[in-house]
């Protein structure tokens, strides 16, 4: 069960400063610096209405104390006004910083998000969607606070305890000196308590992701916990998981709520100290009432910036870490790229040329080894085999899914690392084994490789891949909206959407990469009574087990050892003694037959 339960998220809560790091976050930020220094403006006038209408307030006391009372109007006249400046210097500071702020993000994040789309299938082998997602997202978040006031803030806070030590110490420099005393006790508990408040609710955090991602894996495995009866196992997890979330957030609340109560104490402290020595300096003539009262409001405003110099400083720390997460990924050079000088693809027949390729998916094991073959365009082309044995490795050679590591591939002569990705995609379909459906209506998913296409060629392509009487028995036909991954569609209906998306875009070169392997026999008859129209005028490559499938292909090559060991049409190789293209089809047979 520890295992079961283990975090899912095992990154650091926090990283050490990184200024490199800091500087090229705050580049987001240079299109609104004009819109910053108007904040700091803003702030500033703000800090100083409001510092101004804590001295008038003083000053009120001092003039009823003297009895003088034709000035207590001016003098509160004089609040009102500072008042409604710092009021609405504060509010136009915080439409002008979160909409830069805001701003700043999204740009950072469409980044990403282009960068993360622009990487090869070698990056997303090694990184789960899980992750992605919460770079994209939790990771960009967290560092909104930072854009938003963090940066504006904390730049006014200092200058809010400059100007408190300032008017204090002008008011009563001795006084000043004894309410200083409190200071390094209120920062160090200030600093103290917020960073392990933060830890703690980072802490529940992560054991609330925790117990998202269990409930999610278990909802979306229900039909196999239910098949093996794991109900009662699951469940004890759970309450286990959803106990570490209950103690963590009862830990970070007793902190929380402890935090109030210790400000609070230490501030006692300096009252004290301040009325025990005022009440001296009055009673020595050195000091009035009003000067008193002053210099006691003004430490009672001590903590509200050391406070947001701590959230600041927290902030810092968890930005670090969302930095290197973030800018690791940005950082990521895809391996495969245009190269300098890279040419546009010119509309090409489709002759497809594998000239002594060799290639692995890392140094220690070589997939294929010194392949070469010549296709012809117009051909079709069947790759069988053992599994794992190279045949979708071939095919996404083609597709410059990955580079080779040796040797060429070649598309009508032109070598594929030397034209653009996209010229040469273009030409290109393949439809995968998992047909993956996205959220939205079937004619957007069949529009998905080209948006230009009318609605009139959506249902021709449909027609012609046998789609469009399922569609149509739909409740709104094309308009029928699907969710994502197509849950409400069959296996067979998700690949024959599929296959109209692919036939579509109209390609040169086809792939379907096993295709049609989880069609069932009626569906099966469909694809095959549309597959000549399929294929028809283009060079294709299919991977695929079921005979029916390949038997009519122009030229099948079976992979195996890393080489194509076979090459000819169904009657060449089923005249192979030993063949593995025969025992293949030797084995379909008595499949078939019930041996």
């Amino acid at each position: 069960m520890a295992t079961v339960i283990r975090q899912l998220d095992d990154e650091q809560l926090e990283r050490p400063f990184n200024k490199k790091l800091f500087r090229r976050l705050l580049k987001y930020m240079q299109p609104y610096k004009k819109q910053v220094f108007m904040a700091l403006g803003l702030m500033s006038a703000a800090t100083v209405a409001a510092l101004a209408n804590t001295y008038l307030m003083s000053r009120a006391v001092g003039y009823l104390q003297n009895k003088d009372f034709t000035a207590v109007p001016f003098v509160l006249l004089g609040m009102v006004a500072a008042s409604v400046t710092a009021m609405l210097c504060t509010r136009k500071r915080i439409r002008l910083m979160d909409t830069s702020g805001r701003r700043a993000i999204a740009k950072l994040r469409e980044d990403l998000f282009k960068h993360i789309q622009g990487q090869s299938f070698s990056f997303f082998d090694t990184r789960s969607a899980g992750k992605l997602l919460v770079r994209v997202i939790n990771d960009v978040n967290s560092l909104n606070d930072l854009f938003s006031n963090g940066i504006v803030n904390v730049l006014i806070e200092c200058l809010t305890l400059v100007l408190l030590v300032g008017i204090m110490l002008a008011i009563s420099w001795k006084l000043t000196l004894v309410a200083l005393c409190i200071l390094p006790v209120l920062a160090l508990s200030v600093f103290k308590l917020k960073r392990m408040i933060r830890v703690r609710w980072l802490t529940n955090s992560i054991k609330s992701s925790t117990m998202n991602g269990y409930l999610h894996e278990t909802l979306s495995g229900m039909r196999i916990t239910q098949a093996f009866t794991r109900e009662e196992f699951n469940s004890k997890t759970f309450r286990t998981v959803n106990n570490e979330v209950k103690r963590s957030w009862i830990k970070a609340v007793q902190l929380s709520t402890a935090f109030g109560p210790t400000l609070d104490l230490v501030g006692s402290i300096g009252t004290v100290l301040v009325y025990i020595f005022g009440v001296k300096f009055i009673r020595a003539d050195t000091l009035a009432l009003a000067d008193m009262l002053a210099i006691l409001w003004y430490v009672g405003r001590f903590w509200e910036p050391i406070n947001a110099i701590s959230d600041f400083y927290n902030q810092i720390l968890t930005a670090s870490a969302n930095m290197e997460r973030i800018f690791e990924i940005m950082d990521t050079v895809s391996e495969i790229q245009d190269k300098p000088g890279a040419s546009e693809l010119p509309p090409i027949q489709g002759r497809v040329t594998f000239d002594d390729v060799v290639f692995g998916y890392n140094a220690e094991k070589t997939v294929l080894n010194k392949v070469s073959f010549d296709i012809m365009p117009g051909q079709t082309v069947a790759l069988v085999g053992p599994t794992g044995a190279g045949k979708s490795t071939v095919v996404n050679l083609i597709s410059r899914f990955y580079d080779v590591t040796g040797g060429s591939v070649s598309i009508d002569g032109h070598d594929v690392r030397d034209v653009k990705l996209d010229s040469l995609r273009r030409q290109m379909s393949v439809m995968m084994q998992d047909s993956f459906i996205f959220s939205g209506t079937i004619m957007d998913n069949i529009r998905y490789g080209r948006l230009d296409a009318t609605d009139e060629e959506v249902i021709q392509a449909a027609k012609t891949v046998y789609a469009h009487d399922f569609i149509m028995a739909m409740e709104k036909g094309y308009d029928t909206v699907v969710n994502e991954r197509g849950s409400m569609l069959s296996q067979g209906q998700r690949q024959l959407i599929s296959f109209a998306r692919a036939l579509l875009s109209d390609p040169k070169i086809l792939i379907l990469d096993e295709a049609t392997s989880s069609i069932d026999t009626h569906t099966e008859m469909l694809i095959q009574k549309a597959i000549g129209a399929l294929l028809k005028g283009r060079t294709s490559f299919v991977i695929a087990h079921r005979l029916s499938t390949i038997r009519n292909a122009d030229l099948i090559m079976v992979v195996s050892g890393g080489n194509i060991t076979e090459r000819g049409t169904h009657e060449e190789l089923i005249k192979l003694e030993g063949g593995h293209y025969r025992g293949l089809c030797e084995a379909q047979y008595r499949f078939m037959a019930g041996d």
